[in-house]
């Protein structure tokens, strides 16, 4: 069967970029027509979806030059209740012409769905969701989404709160009506001596006006989506207990009204069996939305922290607007205790600033002129102005806020076991259910309706998707929002696995292990040169570099009251030095490599460098006029906190390597004081991918951890990247993890709750499995020859509603989880200092 697609290209320029594209797309085997059209930028394909896919497609356009347009959408989905309605949603989203990927999440209740805008859009997506049998959560005129989406959580929970009590008001007599008797012998023979023997019949009618409400009442929700999931041919957790239910029902009823058609011993009603598992499923989901509610807190903060105004500053006067009004640009007032707004820099003014929500730093951080301030953070006691740079979704926590939502609504691989078998669970318990009741009906005797009915509806009732369903996807919505407070933003839930899966943490150096701010301490000149002239050269020259080490130079010759000259023809020559011309003065400063390419011996000054190296200092030489004039030694200071993240790594059991462009003495000694196990030195930039992959090539598992910017190859060819950022910079497109703080004792940190977080949903998956592995063959019977024992339907219903409880309030332990290490510096466990005064 042919599909015919319509792709939108990017970056066509003329007709031979139309011919181009066609012939790429002619090429891709299963491709039976293409034609692109230069005016619409787009391209319509016609193929056979058995011999490729739209992937495949979107990748041929991409290898002959030009991008394809893909967009990303997200919405929410209502009325899903366990793991088979996100995978009736999925199918329904992936069967969409143009739908590339199609994520459901049961704990959030969204779906997330990458498309070809050119074929598909949004009301193709909530019309396939409606005809499914779902809602789509929609906005109104001026409705927030956090809004919308509390909004519609109380709505759930008030629903199933008046559900619930009309239920249990009808069940609960009716309960007392069927149990006491049963219970209480001497009730019995009350009833019989005071009424006679036609009590018992008159008590069947006073159950069955006491189930039908209950059935049809409260209970109508499970027929209706019970129902369209038995005709779409993908039963769920409504179906099983829509049929339990009604067979316990329909059979009491046929008693009561029709007692002749049944034997004596097979005359037993079973209305309190079909109430009481109403109401006791519909408490379950009671406090499932509930503890739902609780999982999204970490997401609820983060939206809190959006300010609703802004005071903007017109000449003399503030004007408040609100705060999605604001423009990059404005200067805006920020008083004590207030909210920042948006993100920008300092004007004026001074005061402490609380970002802890953002960074996962304790202490508030000081601000002056020139200082970068976050919008959400909480200013302390000063006040001060600030230029808008940044406002709306280019915010730092609106990007915190995105990577948070992508990462809850992704799976990470656990999930594919879970997944794989809620495929098939609803049908095979429709099955076991069926053998059941056709066993009991052959071997049970003079009570076998009796026997194959109730058995037949405990197993029915017992089965639970829905705890498999929220398994995986609750403890990761805790667990990436609990990352998300302590300044550890995971791009992708499956970083919460693959990270806490590798053996080996591969750091960088510059601006990772240290503050990536050198410092200039020797310098040491050759016979015959003047130190200050020399000095003056090498700076004049570094100007032109932003390198660190240059930095460092420049603002030492600085320091020195130099006047430093404005270099010619400058040279950046990576991993090995920068030439140019000063003055009247050829200059090359660079390591010993360098020299060594100009034809320069360094033995002169080749044991001062040993010595400077071996303190950890990085000594670059410096040549003038082709002769060797100096080395200059520069030290890069560790960051607080590294040594004790290195010793945590440690306890927690990985390999620690160093991978830098430094001296490999120089290297070597850092590592000596800090503990590292492997150093990979002298690699130069566009060789840490390569020293990643050498690290991979011995058996290893890497977490590459660097700036992510300089360090993006490194990032990318990890296993997880963790990109050390710096409270601003947080769309790091390569990274999987980012640490907001660029403190380095984030990386244990993170890694710690990766794996409370796996544990957590280990533990879950167990007992999902565990349970429906132990209790549907005990609903089914199979104890009954061993000492007589059946499971109650009332029991299963009551076990059923439990273990989703039982999974979320686990995932909710996460929330407890406390980082080993403090960004303050401290130990948990002990008291942190208290900010200084504003």
């Amino acid at each position: 069967m042919t599909k015919e697609l319509q792709i939108g290209v990017q970056g066509m320029t003329c007709a031979a970029c139309v011919n181009r594209v066609e012939r790429g797309l002619k090429k891709v085997e299963g491709v039976e027509a293409a034609s692109v059209n230069l005016a619409t930028e787009s391209a319509r394909v016609a193929y056979d979806p058995a011999a490729t896919t739209p992937q495949a497609l979107l990748e041929k356009i991409e290898e002959v030059g030009y991008t394809p347009v893909v967009a990303e959408a997200g919405f929410g989905v209502t009325g899903m209740t366990c793991a088979a309605c996100v995978n009736r949603v999925e199918r329904a989203l992936k069967r969409l012409d143009g739908v590339l990927e199609a994520m459901v999440n049961l704990a959030t209740e969204r779906a997330t769905v990458r498309y070809l805008p050119a074929s598909t859009g949004m009301a193709q997506f909530k019309r396939a969701v409606r005809d499914a049998g779902y809602g789509v959560l929609e906005a109104s005129a001026g409705q927030d989404r956090a809004g919308l989406e509390r909004e519609a959580r109380a709505k759930e929970v008030a629903g199933l709160r008046r559900a619930v009590g009309v239920a249990a008001a009808f069940a609960l007599p009716l309960l007392l009506v069927a149990m006491l008797p049963m219970l209480f012998p001497p009730v019995e023979e009350w009833l019989m001596n005071t009424f006679g023997h036609g009590v018992m019949a008159a008590l069947n009618w006073v159950m069955l006006a006491l189930a039908t409400p209950v059935q049809f009442g409260p209970g109508l929700r499970f027929y209706r989506h019970g129902w369209k999931s038995l005709r779409s041919g993908s039963p769920d957790m409504n179906s099983l207990v829509m049929i339990g239910t009604s067979a316990a029902y329909f059979y009491s009823l046929a008693v009561v009204l029709l007692p002749g058609i049944f034997p004596p011993q097979a005359r037993h009603v079973y209305f309190e069996a079909a109430g009481v598992v109403i109401t006791l499923i519909l408490l379950g989901k009671y406090l499932e939305a509930l503890a739902k509610g609780r999982t999204s807190e970490a997401m609820k903060r983060l939206l809190s922290l959006q300010a609703k105004t802004a005071r903007v500053v017109e000449g003399a006067l503030e004007r408040e607007i609100p705060a999605d009004e604001v423009l990059p640009g404005d200067v805006v007032a920020v008083r004590p205790g207030e909210k920042v707004p948006v993100d920008g820099v300092v004007i004026s003014g001074q005061s402490y600033v609380d970002e802890s929500m953002v960074t996962g730093e304790p202490i508030p951080a000081a601000k002056a002129p020139g200082a970068k301030v976050v919008g959400g953070t909480v200013n302390q006691t000063g006040a001060f102005t600030f230029r808008a740079t940044a406002v709306g979704a280019d915010t730092v926590l609106a990007q915190i806020i995105k990577l948070v939502e992508t990462a809850q609504g992704s799976k990470p691989a656990i999930q594919n076991l879970a997944d794989r078998v809620v495929a098939v669970f609803t049908p095979v318990v429709l099955g076991i259910a069926a053998l059941t009741a056709g066993v009991w009906l052959l071997f049970g005797g003079e009570s076998a309706l009796t026997f194959a009915l109730v058995n037949t509806v405990a197993v029915l009732i017992i089965a639970c998707p829905c705890a498999m369903g929220l398994a995986t996807p609750t403890s990761v919505m805790v667990g990436t929002g609990k990352a998300a407070e302590m300044g550890v933003l995971f791009r992708k839930g499956e970083a919460l696995q693959t990270l806490q899966e590798a053996r080996v943490i591969a750091l960088d150096k510059t601006g990772t292990l240290t503050k990536g701010k050198p410092e200039l301490t020797d310098l040491r000149v050759r016979a015959g040169f003047d130190e200050a002239e020399v000095l003056r050269l090498v700076a004049s020259l570094e100007q032109k570099s932003e390198h660190p080490i240059a930095r460092a130079v420049v603002k030492e010759a600085q320091a020195r009251g130099l006047e430093l000259l404005e270099p010619q023809g400058f040279e950046a020559l990576p991993g090995l030095g920068v030439s140019g011309q000063v003055g009247i003065y050829r200059v090359d400063v660079g390591a010993d490599r360098y020299m060594a390419r100009l034809g320069l011996d360094v033995s002169a000054l080749g044991a001062e460098a040993a010595r400077l190296a071996d303190e950890g200092k990085t000594p670059l030489y410096a040549a003038v006029n082709g002769k060797l004039a100096a080395v200059v030694a520069v030290s890069d200071p560790v960051k607080e906190g590294t040594p004790e993240a290195i010793a945590l790594l440690h306890r927690q059991g990985f390999k620690v390597a160093m991978i830098t462009g430094d001296h490999r003495r120089t290297a070597r000694s850092i590592a000596r004081q800090l503990g590292i196990d492997e150093v990979l030195a002298e690699v130069l930039p566009e060789g840490k991918a390569g020293a990643v992959k050498e690290l991979q090539g011995k058996g290893y598992r890497v977490a590459f951890v660097g700036d992510g910017i300089n360090d993006a190859p490194a990032l990318a060819q990890a296993d997880v990247g963790l990109a050390i950022g710096t409270g601003t910079d947080v769309a790091i497109e390569t990274a999987d993890v980012i640490l907001m703080s660029g403190d380095l004792r984030g990386v244990p940190n993170a890694v710690a709750l990766s794996r409370a977080t796996l544990k957590n949903i280990r533990l879950n998956l167990f007992w999902a499995f565990a349970y429906n592995v132990v209790l549907i063959p005990v609903a089914a019977g199979v104890l009954y020859p061993l000492g007589g024992w059946l499971l109650s339907p009332v029991l299963a219903g009551a076990a059923m509603g439990l273990s989703s409880v039982f999974v979320l309030s686990n995932a909710l332990r996460l929330r407890g989880f406390r980082p080993p290490l403090r960004g303050d510096g401290g130990v948990r466990g002990t008291p942190r200092p208290s900010a200084a005064p504003a």
